[in-house]
């Protein structure tokens, strides 16, 4: 094995050599070889041990014999401890889920505090079985059917080619020592049942079980890789970005790929959506039917389906700016004011009015159902819901809007249309530039 294993870091796991590396060792089997063969093929490294108090005296044996280890081969020692239960009981999650959150975390806060490259730990092929075959039990896509990455970030797992059988045979030809995890042998938790009740009798059935499953492996990796190019290619052709935060997916075009549910997963799972029924539907809704992800909505706005992320509410906040200043930071940008002698250039960021007609404090609000305004350039008052709807405005775009006002008076569609009430006139004496930026 322990050739095999120089071959595999020398072909697919150069960058290691030369690195600054950690390894995750428990004490037990696997981490104690994954430590033997580094040693042994000259990597440097130092030892991170976590001591969980599962297990009373158990646990803190582990400990003393990690340490010991170190010591013996003169790596340095890193260690902490946690209060799993307490933990696990706070967050509302199983004691394993606990374990791996606390221990992964601890090591990026390592990774930080020591500048290590790398993090090692002793995953290995029947590992990756054992996950497989969880995520299949829970139901998943492929991603789920793809095992456990051998890289990932600044964590690398070596011994990913290798079975548990290797690696036994290795540490008992070497004469190792290692700690036994009692828990292991405990089936009431789903990882280990499968481990002892569901492997041996696959591998009873077929003795290749294990390298026919890590060559599927194989085959599932390449297939995602290919999807994952391919949803690449679909959103290239189908993510519209013409607002701010906002992908605009156009339906007529959603439908043309034949399969609008499959496509509609691709795209969107990456932003946590989950209710694929429902998403399906908006296709055939009405403008305004919505769907949300933790961080992610998706609106159906006329022949779009609009993504973007979920900010604050604030359709609530006003602002405020007295006469004195000039510059009032708001969401969408920050607004400049300044006394010109003359109208220079003028487009949907810039606009200039009156300054005696202005009654101050300005304000900057939300705009609101029953708005009206005075278009500039225009007769008469208009709705700003009708203006909106004729300038094809979307469901996202309408939220952004925000109104410059003067009293109770509209005198800036911020971005779009200037009032009519508070243009330049012949007589006007102060000539007030606003812009957005």
């Amino acid at each position: 094995m322990l050739q095999a294993f120089k071959d595999h870091i020398t072909t697919k796991l150069s960058f290691l050599s030369g690195s600054k590396l950690l390894i995750a060792c428990s004490g037990g089997l696997d981490s104690v070889v994954l430590i033997a063969l580094c040693r042994l093929i000259n990597l440097e490294f130092d030892i991170a041990h976590c001591n969980f108090n599962l297990r009373g005296k158990e646990s803190d044996e582990d400990e003393k014999f990690v340490k010991a280890l170190a010591d013996y081969i003169h790596a340095t020692f890193l260690i902490t401890s946690f209060d799993t239960s307490s933990y696990a009981n706070k967050q509302n999650i199983s004691i394993q889920m606990a374990a791996r959150e606390l221990r992964y975390d601890w090591f990026k806060e390592l990774a930080l505090e020591h500048q290590f490259d790398y993090i090692l730990t002793a995953h290995h092929a029947d590992d990756n079985l054992e996950t497989f075959l969880i995520n299949l039990s829970r139901g998943t896509g492929i991603e789920g059917l793809t095992g456990i990455p051998e890289v990932n970030d600044i964590f690398v797992r070596p011994l990913l080619p290798f079975s548990r059988d290797q690696i036994l045979e290795f540490a008992k030809k070497s004469k190792l020592e290692w700690r036994e995890d009692s828990s292991n042998s405990s089936t009431k938790y789903l990882r280990n049942a499968i481990r002892h009740k569901v492997v041996p009798e696959l591998k009873l059935v077929n003795p290749q079980f294990l390298q026919n499953f890590m060559t599927t492996l194989e085959h599932l990796k390449q297939s995602n890789e290919f999807i994952k190019s391919q949803v690449f290619r679909l959103k290239n052709e189908l993510f519209e970005i013409r607002e701010t935060d906002c992908i605009k997916i156009p339906i007529h075009r959603l439908r043309e790929f034949g399969n609008p549910r499959t496509c509609l997963y691709f795209l969107l799972k990456p932003y946590g959506f989950k209710a694929w029924d429902d998403i399906e539907q908006m296709i055939v809704a009405q403008s305004g039917k919505q769907v949300f992800s933790e961080t992610h909505r998706l609106v159906k706005d006329r022949a779009y389906l609009l993504l973007s992320p979920i900010i604050e509410d604030i359709s609530d906040r006003t602002y405020k700016i007295s006469e004195a200043e000039s510059m009032l930071m708001i969401p969408s940008g920050t607004l400049k004011f300044k006394i010109v002698e003359e109208i220079s250039e003028v487009d949907l960021k810039t606009i200039y009015v009156d300054k005696e007609k202005l009654k101050y404090p300005l304000s900057v609000r939300k705009w609101k159902e029953g708005d009206y305004f005075y278009p500039l350039g225009m007769k008469g008052k208009k709705k700003l819901s009708k203006y909106f709807k004729d300038e094809k405005l979307s469901l996202l775009a309408k939220e952004r809007v925000w109104l410059l006002c003067s009293g109770k008076e509209i005198v800036w569609i911020i971005n779009y249309r200037a009032d009519n009430r508070f243009k330049i006139m012949p007589q006007t004496k102060q000539l007030l530039k606003i812009t957005i930026t």
